[in-house]
């Protein structure tokens, strides 16, 4: 019996049950003709905002569900735990939505926010180029004033939402010669002239979320669409990455457990030589070890969950959960694909899927080699 879990209330728990449902009757149908697809059907952000679902922790001022940040983390598990890659609830409302409630006007905040909050505008944060992925500071699309506007020239690529998005929250340098201290953060809409779309790029997993490249030529976006201040995008990335990190330890662990329930599933129904796969020693006192280690992940991700609930979640704290929970994650679903042998390797089964999926979290939200850095970083003598 897992240990229970003090941080949620009957509210959230009330909360859950809503979230079960609308996945239930609103996705599950549907996400494998998405995963041919490579994309959701647009319309599920219109029910997912009609249902209450997105933008659940932006205060009800702007439209949204006035929650905290375990509301946010419900619908980030019980997707995860379905293998459901398909909707970007996650980028939208969660990471891109707090970016303007954080760090935008008044104006910005009201005119974006509850329709994000609706679905009727579906958002994307673009930060990563072909040559600038974990590092930052290298990125190389530049937005130059020219009177009342930026001009915007270059190039994002692997943008989650990038397909649907109507509005794109970019990081641009608008003084290449000052390094971190140039890059800006500005709102551009998708219907901007020079605004493009690339393909839709095809990956190992997550096959039902839209990822794309987006370009951009001679984009001129308002002045009044600058996110912030000018030269200050790096600090606000700094300082929102450790929730979307935090965010990736929830899927992490999230998914974790619902493969050790499918994997004990499955090998007390399965039989070799005569007795389930459970009665062997091997597979049971792996079993067991799994169980245990993905516990104690679950009880550090609760904490970071408190602290940063608190507002004392620090980036080092919230690079640990984030590669820690990610690198179970990969370890603890391959094994649980071993034990399901060759169905293991069949995309009917969700350990199949969730295989695929939980690769690309130890890349995403910076690598974990950068998150390993970063706690060295603050390792210094105790006196």
């Amino acid at each position: 019996m897992a240990i229970p879990q003090a941080i949620y209330t009957p509210d959230h728990q009330l909360f859950r049950d809503t979230v079960k449902k609308f996945i239930e009757r609103e996705i599950a149908p549907f996400h494998a003709q998405w995963e041919k697809d490579g994309v959701v059907d647009r319309n599920l952000w219109r029910r997912a905002g009609d249902a209450g679902l997105l933008c659940t922790s932006i205060p009800a001022q702007y439209g949204g569900g006035d929650g905290d940040f375990l509301h946010s983390a419900i619908v980030t598990e019980e997707l995860s735990r379905a293998v459901f890659n398909g909707p970007g609830f996650r980028v939208h409302s969660d990471i891109a939505a707090f970016y303007i409630l954080n760090h935008g006007s008044e104006t910005q905040k009201e005119k974006w926010l509850p329709r994000m909050a609706s679905g009727e505008t579906v958002a994307a944060l673009a930060m990563t180029e072909p040559g600038a992925g974990s590092d930052l500071q290298a990125i190389r699309t530049t937005a130059v004033r020219d009177g009342d506007v930026f001009v915007v020239n270059g190039s994002k690529t692997f943008i989650t939402n990038g397909q649907l998005a109507d509005l794109v929250i970019l990081a641009c340098k608008t003084d290449p010669r000052t390094g971190s201290k140039g890059i800006s953060l500005l709102l551009v809409e998708s219907s901007s002239a020079g605004f493009a779309r690339g393909r839709n790029l095809e990956k190992l997993g997550m096959k039902a979320q839209d990822t794309s490249e987006l370009f951009f030529d001679n984009v001129r976006v308002p002045v009044e669409n600058l996110l912030g201040e000018e030269g200050r995008g790096f600090r606000y990335l700094m300082h929102e990455l450790p929730q979307e990190r935090l965010l990736v330890a929830i899927t992490a662990i999230a998914g974790a457990e619902a493969a050790i329930e499918w994997t004990i599933d499955y090998t007390h129904r399965r039989q070799a030589f005569g007795k389930p796969l459970a009665d062997f020693q091997h597979n049971r006192f792996k079993l067991a070890e799994m169980k245990t280690e993905v516990q104690i992940g679950r009880v550090f991700l609760d904490r970071c969950m408190e602290l940063h609930l608190q507002g004392q979640l620090n980036v080092e704290a919230a690079a640990m959960c984030k590669y820690w929970s990610t690198e179970l994650e990969c370890r603890v679903v391959d094994q649980c694909v071993q034990m399901h042998g060759g169905y293991g390797y069949m995309l009917e089964y969700p350990i199949t899927r969730a295989y695929a999926d939980a690769r690309v979290r130890r890349i995403y939200g910076g690598s974990n080699e950068i998150m390993r850095e970063l706690v060295a970083r603050s390792l210094q003598p105790a006196s």
